[in-house]
């Protein structure tokens, strides 16, 4: 994933068009992005466990590849606003003592973010930037995995978390009408409850570290 990222900015450099217009106040940029999400998961807490868990239990959340898009808005000429929009789904597995062991399956997130980015660079050519802002993790639909089922567990719930978001990239212009390709990454620094109920008793409770990496690859036109 690193190779091919690096591979894609070198590229984007080389096509680069340096004449393009930088953006200006009041400018809008909608970006077209292919992103690699990489959470962390892990238990950073047991707030409750009426199952006994094993000693040396870990967890670990998949990764996953997903379409996004992103608007942002030039409140002047190198500061920006931007959203992202995109679902991105995972599930979580053991690792250490129940190495391999599903409990968490299909969390569906919507992470929602706004981030403030200031813009670096001359007037024309390529833009770095970097950003930071609040993200709030909205989860729809998570189950429980197979082996927690296995284990009696009928209903699983992680809770909606805020956190923040760090972000940097490069717009590397392309033409001179507004194209541009782009590469972003984003570091969350995010932490999320999640309970295990057998019918209506809750049996498990655990907080986990999610503090996913977020990497993203398109195009941006600007208007």
């Amino acid at each position: 994933m690193t190779t091919r990222y690096l591979s894609l900015a070198a590229l984007a450099v080389a096509l680069a068009v340096p004449g393009q217009a930088a953006a200006k106040s009041g400018d809008v940029q909608f970006k077209l992005l292919a992103t690699y999400v990489a959470p962390d998961g892990k238990i950073k807490h047991v707030k409750l466990d009426a199952i006994g868990l094993p000693a040396g239990t870990h967890t670990k959340a998949d990764d996953n590849v997903v379409p996004t898009v992103a608007v942002e808005y030039f409140v002047a000429d190198n500061i920006s606003v931007e959203t992202i929009a995109g679902v991105t789904q995972h599930d979580v597995v053991g690792r250490g003592a129940l190495a391999g062991a599903g409990l968490v399956s299909n969390a569906n997130i919507v992470p929602a973010t706004l981030t403030l980015k200031y813009h670096f660079g001359a007037d024309t050519g390529i833009k770095p930037y970097v950003g930071v802002g609040p993200s709030y993790f909205i989860f729809i639909d998570e189950k429980p995995g197979a082996t927690a089922v296995a284990l009696g567990a009928t209903k699983q719930k992680m809770s909606d978390s805020l956190g923040v978001a760090f972000q940097a990239g490069v717009d590397v212009p392309v033409n001179a009408k507004g194209l541009s390709v782009t590469f972003d990454a984003k570091r969350y620094i995010m932490r999320s409850t999640a309970r295990w109920f057998a019918g209506p008793t809750e049996v498990l409770r655990t907080r986990h570290k999610l503090d996913p990496w977020v990497v993203s690859a398109g195009l941006a036109f600007r208007f």
